[in-house]
Order: C-alpha cells, then structure tokens, then sequence
C-alpha cells in the first residue's frame, strides 16, 4: 500500500462523529523525524524560501498535526531499556553546608538571579551583578559591583569563574545575507553586512572572579536572537537562542546564516553544518546551542546549529539537551509539539534525532529523561473544530532514537494541564477545571505507562517538587467552586503535602493557605525562587500576600474579590511527613507599610524580597534592596547589607 493511501485509510478511519461532534486527527506515518545536513547554501536558501511559499499557501487550512506512534507490534525499540543514567532527583542523607539553586537535574546546574558558593553571595540588581562576603553573617560587605549594558538573565558560578548572561542590543550588525554559490563550501568567517540595524541577543561573558573585588571579563560571546535556556553541566556552558533565518531587507526577505561572535570577532556557521528536518512547519528559525569551556580559555566555543521554528521549552540531563518547539499554528485545535534532542559531552554538542507528540508541552517540568526513554507530558488544547472545553492531556514516552513507544492519551478532558513532575519510575500530573486531580502515573516500563490513582480536591498545583520517593509537594492556589457556572475561582496561595506511598491511593498529607485571593509567588513561574533542604524540613518561599477585610463588604464578600496587599517577603516554613505544614515565620525588607497602600493592583518595590539561601545556620533573603542574615533557629535577625535605596 502507497504512503498516499494508508494515509487516506487513516484518515477515513478517524474522520468519524464523537459525542455529537466532528473530530479529525491526523497522523503521519512515520513518528521519527530524521536530522539532515544540508549540501550547500543553496540548497539552504532554497528549502527556506520553498516552505515561506509553502506557509503563504497553506496558511488557511492550516498544516497536518499529531500522529500515531503506535501503528504496528510494539517491539522493544533498542535503547529504550539501558544502563540507568538517571536524571530523576537523588535524595541525599547528608546535610549540605549552604544551599544550592533549586535545579530539575543532579549536576545540572540552572542560571539564577542569585548564587552562593558558600562564602560568596552572588546577585543581580538592577543592570549590575553584586558579589557579597557573607560567611560571617554580622559583617556582610559589598566587595565589588559590575555594571552590564542590558538586562541580566541570570548567573553560573563555579570556582573563580562567574558566568553573566545578559539580553541586551549590541554594536555587532546583523548576519549577512546567504549568498548563492555554484561551490559546495562556505566559508567559517562571514563578514559583517553594512546593514545599519544592529542586533539584539545574548551576550554569554566569563569573568575571573579569583579577586572578587575586580572581576576581570576573560571571554565573550554573542548571539543574535533570543533567549530560550541555557545549563552547566561540569566546566561547560551551554547557551541556547533562537536566531531568525530570514530578515526583511528593503521590502524583501533575505536569507542569512546563524552566527556568532567570540570576543569581537564574527563565525559564521555554513549551510553544510546547518541540521534540519523536513517537517511541514516553516523553517524561519535558527536553534542554536553554543558550548563555552568556562575554565580553559584557549578552548574554542562549540556550537550546533539546527534549523526549526521557535524552541520554546527545553530540558537537560547530564548527556542530552531537548528542545520542545511547538508546531503549527495556535488556532488549530490539534497541536503537536517536535522535540529534538541534542547529545552532549563537554566539547561535543551533536544534533541525533527527532519526534513529535500530540499536544503543547507546560514547561521543562513536563519532561525527563530516564534509564534511555525521554518522557513528555502535553496538553491538546480545546478549539474551534472540537470545541472549547475539549481539552486532553497526554503522556509519552519515546526511545533515544525519539520513537515514540507508550504512551496515555485522553486524560481528564475538558481540564487544562497545571504541573507534571517526572520522579523514577513514576509521573505526577495535576489538571484543573473546579476542583485538582492529582494523577499518579507508573511509568516504570516505557511501553506500557499506567494511571495508577488519582486525589480530587479543591485548588491546583502549580508547580510539584519531590520531598522523598513517597511525599510530594504542591504549590498552587486554593479555589471555590463558582455558582455561575462550570468552573471555579481561585483563592489564596496554597501549599500541599501528598503522600503517595501508596501510589494507588495518594492523600492529601498537609496543607497550608496563605492570604485571600491576590496573594502570589514568584514560585508558582518560577521554582528557582524555591529554597527547600528536606533534612532541615526547611521550606521558604518568597510571597506577595493579599487580605481581605470583611468590614469593606457589609453585603458578603463575593467569591472572586480580591483582596489588600498586606505582606511581600519570605515565608519560612517547616514541612515534613509526621507534622504536616506549618508556618516558622516571616521575613521582609519592606520598612514603610505605606508602600502596600500606594500598590492598588499592581505590587512593585526595590525592597522585594526575590531568593533565600541558606550558609551553615544562617538565612539568608535577597532583594534589589538589601540583603538579610536571619538565624535559621529562631529567625531572629543578625545584619542587614543595604545594596540600593528601595
């Protein structure tokens, strides 16, 4: 049977009336998307100008998305099964000296705003990154403070190496045009193109921090475009940014090449290195992960170069980079989502395969590596064609080779996905309509993943983060159910303990609701804000609380009132299994309580506080406008370093 007819079978098949309703999904034959290399820089050009056309034409309808991963005997595919390389979270007895960030990966570090390295805080304020002596709690210094150009998106520190990652414009113009070539070869140098408008991207710099007092910039590198993520993994840096493929130029598009500067001087990448797969998308993007070597400065950066549309997602294990890029249009109700992973090894950065799920990915947290199987937990967001409140949520798991080989579709329908943590050998999804399912997943053989249990209560996790192999926890919001109609509002800032020992049956173990609706936290966008050590049964997080004052309401207080700003600082909490969750105290760096009276509904000061770590037995919380040291016994306050005024 021809590729053409199985297809139009398949079709048939699917083409077919559900509850009332007309649903077509549409699935392609082949759940691999094999990586080519490009020939030359024409043929470069002409596959990116072939699918702009293509776009143009098909822009109506629409392009094809999902597809079955399951058509045919489900063999063992080889590599699903190896040798255990777990990226799942280790759970150590031993009590650290100082915090970490709090990171998905062992030994893969994330950028922060704030660092320590146990001796030294390092921060960022504003366009400048601070470095603070404070092992000594009671006489905390600012040693030196670096002004950068743009806005600083975080930091990696290891030994007397400071990584700054920065989005700022430049000085540096724009790629120039791909010209056409009847020779194979590109040359490694493109010269810079005399077009006036000049880049915007991201700076990666390297300073030598060995003298914190003057830190010397040691390398830099540029790359035009945005941001998506960036990860050390040992001495190497990686940087990944999307950089456009096309600019318009004098009312038409021009084709370039990706590139990059290291320390003021311009590398082009050629065309033959360039990776694409020959997906229905337009190519109009440029991904491109570049390496930096942050201790030997001879090293020259290493970089992969993969043509696809915008990487919005990304997860890291210790050997691989996957980059989650949506695909198709968003008003089609079925997306699908590529994912396309990238090994890497030190100096070694090589694109080796491609899949694509049904479904949007949430964020980093909806996937993981484990044992050689990648898992990704999606939703299909409801549409036009199979009607708003027609939304599922999926879980795959896909062979290195990025075949897909298991998977659970179809998952709590009409509710919108929340937070997914992968932990082992299981999966925790929570979706949300009126009230939180907390499904548990068994995902132990990557053939077969199974719902094992599922918790129905009110609210939602946000975001989950493992306490041990048998309690998790949820920070999210309360809700009540609303007498209007089909959906709930939501409440305060809640934090949950679940117990899944038994996984069949998880429970509720804990939980705590801090402030009325309005209250918030950086957590719930970003975990990086979370500091948590499960030996202490420390849990801060920094919370911007909300009150509501009944006296204002004589008529009752209607379910989606919000409320007063009343507290922004850091929550100190104690959790554990036998205790449950209870609050130790507060801390902030907010003097002036006239500072929430002149809010209204939007909250902004320098005095808010962002990060807390922890050095030997001290607290401590970082703002843009001081730092505080607080004793983690009693929370009683040791010093206070004022940085900027608030």
């Amino acid at each position: 049977m021809s590729k053409l007819l199985s297809t139009l079978v398949v079709l048939s098949i699917l083409a077919l009336p559900f509850a009332g309703a007309m649903v077509v999904r549409y699935f392609s034959p082949n759940p691999e998307i094999a990586l080519r290399t490009f020939a030359s820089q024409d043929e470069l050009k002409g596959f990116i100008l072939a699918g702009l056309k293509r776009g143009e034409t098909n822009r109506l309808i629409g392009p094809s998305f999902g597809f079955d991963v399951t058509s045919g005997a489900r063999a063992m595919p080889q590599g699903v099964l190896g040798a255990a390389k777990e990226s799942s979270p280790q759970f150590s007895a031993n009590s650290p000296e100082y915090s970490n960030t709090n990171i998905q990966v062992a030994g893969v570090d994330e950028a922060d705003i704030v660092k320590t390295d146990g001796k030294f805080i390092y921060s960022v304020s504003g366009t400048r990154f601070l470095i603070v002596e404070a092992y000594s709690a009671k006489t905390m210094k600012l040693v030196s403070a670096t002004e950068v150009n743009g806005t600083i998106l975080g930091l990696f520190v290891r030994y007397d190496r400071l990584v700054v990652l920065e989005q700022s414009g430049s000085t540096y113009p724009r790629p120039l045009p791909a010209p056409s070539s009847s020779t194979p070869k590109t040359p490694i140098l493109v010269p810079p193109t005399p077009d006036p408008v000049k880049s915007y991207g991201v700076y990666m710099r390297v300073y030598d921090i060995s003298e914190r007092e003057k830190p010397v910039q040691l390398r830099e590198v540029f790359l035009d475009g945005s941001y998506v993520s960036s990860r050390l993994i040992g001495e190497w840096a990686y940087v990944v940014v999307s950089q456009p493929a096309i600019y318009w130029v004098e009312q038409r598009q021009e084709v370039v090449l990706p590139t990059m500067y290291v320390n003021g001087q311009v590398k082009g990448v050629p065309a033959t290195e360039v990776r694409y797969a020959n997906s229905s998308d337009i190519p109009s993007t440029y991904t491109i992960i570049v390496g930096v070597n942050i201790q030997i400065e001879s090293e020259e950066p290493k970089y992969q170069a993969v043509l696809t549309g915008y990487a919005t997602t990304m997860f890291v294990s210790t050997s691989n980079i996957y980059l989650a890029m949506p695909k198709g249009s968003w008003w089609i109700a079925e997306g699908s989502t590529v994912v396309h992973r990238i090994a890497v090894d030190g100096p070694s950065i090589v694109a080796k395969a491609s899949g694509e799920v049904r479904g949007r990915v949430l964020n980093q947290y909806s996937m993981d590596e484990y044992q050689d199987s990648f898992r990704i937990a999606t939703t299909t967001a409801g549409g036009a064609v199979r009607g708003q409140n027609a939304s599922e949520n999926n879980v795959y798991v896909l062979s290195m080779d990025m075949r897909t080989v298991g998977k659970i579709e179809n998952l709590a329908p009409g509710e919108q996905m929340h937070s997914a943590r992968f932990m082992g050998t299981r999966c925790y999804l929570v979706t949300f309509k009126k009230v939180d399912p907390l499904f548990t997943i068994d995902v132990s053989n990557p053939l077969d993943p199974r719902v094992l249990g599922k918790l129905k209560i009110p609210g939602y996790s946000d975001y989950l983060h493992p306490y041990d192999s048998n309690f998790l926890i949820g920070i999210g919001k309360e809700t009540v159910e609303a007498k209007e109609g089909d959906f709930a509002w939501y409440q305060g800032l809640k934090v949950s303990l679940f117990d899944v020992s038994d996984v069949a049956n998880p429970k509720e173990a804990g939980k705590l609701v801090i402030g009325d609706r309005g209250t918030d936290s950086a957590v719930l966008r970003d975990p990086h804000a979370l500091l948590f050590d499960k030996n202490r049964d420390l849990f801060v997080i920094p919370v911007l609380e909300a009150k509501i004052f009944p006296e204002k309401y004589p008529q009752g207080v209607p379910a989606f009132t919000y409320g007063d700003f009343v507290f922004q600082g850091a929550y100190v909490l104690r959790v554990s299994p036998k205790e449950g969750i209870s609050r130790i105290g507060t801390i902030t760096h907010i003097d002036d309580p006239q500072v929430y009276l002149k809010s209204g509904y939007y909250f902004g000061s320098g005095g808010e506080i962002e990060r807390s770590l922890f050095i030997r037995e001290v607290l401590y919380t970082v703002s843009d406008a001081k730092i505080k040291a607080n004793n983690l016994t009693d929370l009683g306050e040791i010093s206070a370093l004022k940085l900027v005024s608030p």
